[in-house]
Protein backbone atom coordinates (compact mmCIF):
# COMPACT_ATOMS: atom_id res chain seq x y z
CA UNK A 1 0.00 0.00 0.00
CA UNK A 2 1.29 3.43 -0.98
CA UNK A 3 1.75 5.85 1.93
CA UNK A 4 1.10 9.39 0.64
CA UNK A 5 2.93 10.83 3.66
CA UNK A 6 6.23 9.39 2.44
CA UNK A 7 6.02 10.92 -1.04
CA UNK A 8 8.20 14.00 -1.35
CA UNK A 9 7.04 16.93 -3.49
CA UNK A 10 9.41 19.47 -5.03
CA UNK A 11 8.17 22.46 -7.00
CA UNK A 12 11.07 23.78 -9.06
CA UNK A 13 10.93 27.21 -10.67
CA UNK A 14 12.82 27.44 -13.95
CA UNK A 15 14.74 30.49 -15.19
CA UNK A 16 12.15 31.03 -17.94
CA UNK A 17 9.35 31.23 -15.35
CA UNK A 18 8.10 27.67 -15.93
CA UNK A 19 7.66 25.19 -13.10
CA UNK A 20 8.43 21.49 -12.70
CA UNK A 21 6.72 19.31 -10.13
CA UNK A 22 8.81 16.34 -8.97
CA UNK A 23 7.44 13.50 -6.84
CA UNK A 24 9.87 11.11 -5.15
CA UNK A 25 9.35 8.04 -2.96
CA UNK A 26 12.60 7.55 -0.99
CA UNK A 27 12.25 3.84 -0.17
CA UNK A 28 11.86 2.68 -3.77
CA UNK A 29 13.82 5.52 -5.32
CA UNK A 30 11.03 6.05 -7.84
CA UNK A 31 10.65 9.62 -9.09
CA UNK A 32 8.31 11.29 -11.54
CA UNK A 33 8.46 14.84 -12.77
CA UNK A 34 6.42 16.94 -15.12
CA UNK A 35 6.57 20.48 -16.39
CA UNK A 36 3.42 22.22 -15.26
CA UNK A 37 1.10 24.05 -17.64
CA UNK A 38 1.47 27.73 -16.71
CA UNK A 39 -2.16 28.58 -17.51
CA UNK A 40 -3.58 25.85 -15.23
CA UNK A 41 -3.83 25.80 -11.43
CA UNK A 42 -1.11 23.80 -9.66
CA UNK A 43 -3.38 21.76 -7.36
CA UNK A 44 -5.30 19.84 -10.06
CA UNK A 45 -2.06 19.16 -11.93
CA UNK A 46 -0.46 17.93 -8.69
CA UNK A 47 -3.37 15.58 -8.00
CA UNK A 48 -3.25 14.14 -11.52
CA UNK A 49 0.49 13.53 -11.27
CA UNK A 50 0.08 12.06 -7.79
CA UNK A 51 -2.49 9.52 -9.04
CA UNK A 52 -0.13 8.46 -11.85
CA UNK A 53 2.76 8.21 -9.37
CA UNK A 54 0.73 6.13 -6.92
CA UNK A 55 -0.22 3.75 -9.74
CA UNK A 56 3.46 3.39 -10.68
CA UNK A 57 4.39 2.71 -7.04
CA UNK A 58 1.68 0.06 -6.79
CA UNK A 59 3.13 -1.67 -9.87
CA UNK A 60 6.60 -1.58 -8.33
CA UNK A 61 5.23 -3.11 -5.11
CA UNK A 62 3.47 -5.87 -7.07
CA UNK A 63 6.61 -6.67 -9.04
CA UNK A 64 8.62 -6.90 -5.82
CA UNK A 65 6.11 -9.22 -4.14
Amino acid sequence: MVDRDKIQFDLIKLADGGRILRLTEPQSGLALEKKLAPADAVVPQKEKLLRAFEAALARVELAAA
